[in-house]
């Protein structure tokens, strides 16, 4: 049965399959999904609260940083509370305007981090290849446009393509075969023709990934042969260490979000698109706090002088 888009939003309802075909696995998963997301919550509003804290992280990089950990956990906080619930509930239904506001939300965090990433390049591009220049070019107003730049592309990603869907007409009680409302799933109940809608996604996925990619990349050649200049072999060494936790932050989620969007493939399973969903709502957001900042030794002297005193405050409440 098609709704009309009059009466879908009040109406219509979606099932989100999630895991339930696998029902033995649905208590270790939820444990799982749970510890991800506690990590996920404590280890990114810390960072932030780190950040705050410690005037030695008052610079350009860790205002992108602590960006990247708000973006994070609201991207979780999307995505990971109603994955849980589904795990622990027979009744997994969502309504149509609680689906579309889900993936609104989730469509602008993730195009918002794509781009905090690629701002992040181009800082570490700028503090290795100009450090003399640095401050001058990573001005505070510069930073701030990139960040709200992306944050305000991400809004608008997400409401052209959250306007297109709402144009579609959907059938009744439909299952999605997925734990939370991706694009491709909520157009694969659609009972309208939704060529024009998919092609749009593709073309502003593609249109991200390009654009945010040709600044990493441009960013790391740049920084790569500067860095080959370097004559010690330690000190190449040291200075590709402080990269590669951005990279590999880079390297999972792009990637990821490659599979996904930009190289279409019909033949390409559920349980795949299900777990490649999972790394880039679930875990990467639990990742990056770790790779990109606690590894740092200011961050995780900030760390222990908090536990210290927190720790300290309680036992003289005692």
């Amino acid at each position: 049965m098609m709704l009309s888009e009059g009466n879908q939003s009040s109406t219509l309802t979606f099932t989100l399959l999630g895991f339930s075909e696998y029902p033995e696995f649905r208590v270790p998963l939820f444990l799982v999904f749970l510890s991800i997301y506690t990590v996920t919550v404590v280890g990114n509003l810390g960072m932030i609260i780190i950040i705050k804290v410690n005037s030695k992280l008052h610079t350009i990089m860790y205002f992108f940083l602590s960006h990247l950990s708000f973006v994070d956990f609201c991207y979780s906080t999307v995505v990971t509370p109603k994955l849980l619930e589904n795990l622990v509930v027979e009744d997994r239904t969502i309504s149509f305007s609680g689906c579309i506001t889900q993936f609104c939300f989730a469509c602008c965090f993730a195009v918002t981090e794509m781009f905090i990433l690629a701002a992040m390049a181009y800082d570490r591009f700028v503090a290795l290849c100009n450090p003399l220049l640095y401050s001058t070019i990573m001005s505070q107003k510069l930073s701030a446009l990139l960040v709200g730049g992306s944050y305000t592309w991400g809004v608008v990603c997400s409401l052209t393509l959250t306007y297109f869907l709402l144009t579609l007409s959907y059938c009744k009680s439909s299952i999605m075969n997925n734990f939370f409302c991706e694009y491709s799933v909520i157009i694969s109940v659609s009972c309208s023709d939704p060529y024009i809608t998919q092609m749009l996604c593709f073309i502003i996925a593609v249109f991200n990934e390009v654009s945010s990619l040709v600044i990493i990349l441009m960013s790391y050649i740049l920084i790569f042969i500067t860095v080959m200049k370097i004559p010690s072999a330690s000190g190449r060494w040291k200075t590709f260490s402080t990269c590669a936790s951005h990279l590999t932050a880079i390297t999972i989620f792009q990637g990821t979000i490659l599979f996904l969007y930009c190289v279409p493939n019909p033949k390409t399973s559920w349980l795949i698109v299900k777990v490649a969903s999972v790394f880039y709502t679930v875990v990467i957001p639990m990742l990056n706090p770790l790779i990109c900042s606690l590894r740092n030794k200011d961050v995780k002297e900030t760390f222990k002088k908090l536990v210290v005193t927190k720790l300290l405050c309680h036992t003289s409440y005692f």
